[in-house]
C-alpha cells in the first residue's frame, strides 16, 4: 500500500453549497496494560504512529453528532496492528488537506463505509472485490486495529482506515465526485425520539455525501431498526440525485456479508432491511 497522499486543502472549507450534518465524532481509547495516562484516556499514540484521540481538534465547528465517542480495551494485537500499520493504511480526518484517492488507492475506484465496527464484514468485502478500494471511517480504535489486522492477515490492498468525524471528510477532505458508492451498514438507529436527530441519515448529510458520488455511484443501508428503515426510504426517496433500484426495500444483496450488528439483531427477531440507490447522471 502507498502513502498518504494528501494535498493541501482550499482556503475555504469545500462545502459546494453543502450544509453540516450529523456525523460520527472522534475518541480515545484506552490499551489494557498500558501506561496509567492511557487509562485515563490519554493519548494512545503520543507519538504520531496511531490515530489521533481528536484529530480535527478546533479545526471543526460544534453540532450534533451521530453517536458518541466510545472508549474500551484495545487488545495488544490490535494495538500492534496500529502502531505497524497506521502510518501506510491510517488516515487521521483533520480537515486539513485534500486526500488523493488515485494516489492512496493505486488508480482503483474506491467506496466509502461510514461505521465498520470490528472491520469483518469490510475485510470480507474487500477480499471478495479486490478491484474496488475501500475508505473505512470510523471512531473505533479496537476496530479500527482488528480491521488493519485482518487486512495484513489476508494480503487486502485495497482497504483503508479513516479516524474521524466521516462529514468533516466529506466536505473537506474528498473531491466533487470522487466516490463510486456509499456504505453505511447499521448506524446507531438512536430509537429515543428525542434523539432522531441525531441518525446519520438526514437530508443535510446526502445533501453533501451526494456531492461527493460520481454519476452511476451506489448509496447502500442497511438498518435491523424499523422505524429507522423508513426513514431511510423516505429520505433517500426525496433526494433528487438519486434513483431507487427497487420499487420499496431492496432484497438482501449477495455481496454484503452477515454483519455482527445484523446477527444481534436477527437473534432478537429484528427484520433487516437493505436499500440500494443509484447517482443520478448530471
Amino acid at each position: 500500500m502507498s502513502e498518504n497522499p494528501l494535498t493541501p486543502a482550499p482556503d475555504a472549507p469545500a462545502t459546494d453549497g453543502a450544509p453540516p450534518a450529523v456525523a460520527p465524532d472522534a475518541g480515545g481509547s484506552t490499551v489494557s496494560g498500558s501506561a496509567s495516562a492511557s487509562r485515563r484516556g490519554g493519548p494512545m499514540f503520543p507519538d504520531g504512529t496511531g490515530p489521533a484521540a481528536d484529530p480535527a481538534g478546533s479545526h471543526h465547528e460544534r453540532r450534533i453528532r451521530s453517536f458518541q465517542p466510545r472508549r474500551s480495551r484495545v487488545s495488544p494485537s490490535q494495538a500492534d496492528a496500529l502502531r505497524r500499520l497506521w502510518p501506510t493504511w491510517g488516515l487521521d480526518i483533520d480537515g486539513l488537506s485534500r486526500i488523493d484517492l488515485d494516489a492512496f488507492f493505486d488508480g482503483l475506484p474506491v467506496v466509502l463505509e461510514i461505521g465498520f465496527g470490528m472491520g469483518e464484514a469490510t475485510a470480507q468485502m474487500a477480499a471478495a472485490d479486490p478491484a474496488t478500494g475501500i475508505l473505512a471511517c470510523d471512531v473505533h480504535t479496537p476496530g479500527q486495529g482488528n480491521l488493519l489486522g485482518l487486512a495484513e492477515r489476508n494480503g487486502l490492498t485495497n482497504v483503508r482506515v479513516a479516524n474521524g468525524d466521516a462529514i468533516i471528510l466529506l466536505r473537506e477532505m474528498l473531491a466533487p465526485g470522487s466516490l463510486a458508492g456509499l456504505r453505511v451498514y447499521f448506524p446507531d438507529p438512536w430509537p429515543k425520539k428525542r434523539h432522531h436527530k441525531r441518525r446519520l441519515i438526514q437530508p443535510e448529510f446526502l445533501t453533501l455525501a451526494t456531492t461527493r458520488l460520481a454519476p452511476g455511484a451506489l448509496v447502500h443501508c442497511a438498518t435491523d431498526w424499523e422505524p429507522y428503515a423508513e426513514q431511510m426510504l423516505e429520505v433517500l426517496s426525496a433526494e433528487p440525485t438519486l434513483e431507487n433500484l427497487h420499487p420499496s426495500y431492496a432484497p438482501r444483496p449477495d455481496f454484503r456479508p452477515l454483519t455482527r450488528f445484523e446477527g444481534q439483531g436477527l437473534d432478537k427477531g429484528h427484520v433487516v432491511h437493505d436499500l440500494l440507490f443509484r447517482r443520478r447522471a448530471v
